[in-house]
């Protein structure tokens, strides 16, 4: 049997593009198989992200074992989804204004107690809140944005019905504690707001420390109040420490910013969470400015 020589020729030149192509399929393929692992690896993170956001969000100390101080008062109310929650009223019957105080997400309101002396001090009437999963609140619902608002609410209505109305209310938030002062001011429950270490927003604040993910699409919880503050039209006082290594001190300034008329208060080398630590000079200016007597 005769072979062409131009036949035999052609069929090694197909063998080998064959055996070139062989390579070339197998780097094809891990490559596809490679892509399709980091793509599923990376919507799990996701998932697990929107499914956990939360418990990073609200830590919620479960104990609050501090002793009230003489003359302070727990109270139990009913917010309006049936939760119950908690708070403590230090009264002052010569002061002219009462300090409703939300607290950071890793505190609970026995931890600010120091704090409400100091107002006392001042001659203000203090109303520490207590979040719904938090201390003397834990185990009556999980801790989320809409939860808040209403135990904030609740603690507002019954300040109400005993005769302090919105007029003679000021908002005062720490940090988490900001987005719900922010929403009340929003509603018009007080005459004044205070916001040390604020953030722009929930998932600005959590786009620093996951900038791979798509934060603003897997976080329900947003506590805008950079969205919320042309709409505030009540004295402001903004206050941020410049050493800040939670929420940037340049969050603070910018919210101060969109706030008509704020006040902006620059604590130099402040962290997080120590403002007024040994600052009673800074303490008594803000308390000045809103209304305290």
């Amino acid at each position: 049997m005769r072979f062409p020589l131009h036949e035999i020729g052609n069929s090694v030149k197909k063998l080998e593009t064959l055996g070139k192509a062989a390579p070339m399929r197998a780097k094809t393929s891990r490559a596809i198989w490679l892509a399709g692992g980091l793509s599923s690896a990376y919507l799990a993170l996701c998932a697990v992200g929107r499914l956990g956001y939360r418990g990073l969000l609200y830590p919620a100390p479960p104990i609050d074992d501090a002793t009230p101080p003489p003359g302070a008062q727990i109270v139990e109310l009913r917010a309006e989804d049936g939760v119950r929650v908690h708070a403590m009223r230090l009264a002052n019957r010569a002061a002219k204004r009462t300090v409703v105080y939300f607290h950071g997400n890793g505190e609970v309101m026995g931890d600010n107690i120091g704090m409400a002396k100091r107002l006392a001090a001042c001659g203000l009437a203090v109303t520490l809140v207590e979040y719904r999963g938090y201390g003397r609140s834990r185990g009556v619902g999980a801790p989320n944005e809409r939860g808040l608002y209403a135990d904030a609410s609740a603690v507002l209505d019954d300040l109400s019905a005993r005769g302090v109305d919105a007029a003679n209310i000021v908002l005062w938030g720490m940090s988490l504690g900001t987005g719900v002062a922010v929403e009340m001011a929003r509603r018009g429950r007080g005459a004044a707001l205070v916001l040390v270490a604020p953030f722009t927003s929930i998932p600005d604040a959590a786009a620093r420390i996951a900038p791979i993910l798509p934060v603003r699409w897997l976080i329900g919880d947003r506590f805008d109040n950079l969205a919320k503050a042309p709409g505030l039209d009540i004295p402001t006082v903004v206050l941020h420490g410049t050493a800040d290594e939670v929420t940037p001190f340049a969050m603070g300034l910018r919210l101060a910013a969109a706030i008509k008329g704020s006040h902006f208060e620059r604590v130099e080398g402040a962290h997080h969470t120590d403002c007024f630590e040994n600052n009673d000079e800074l303490l008594e200016r803000v308390c000045a400015r809103i209304g305290a007597s």
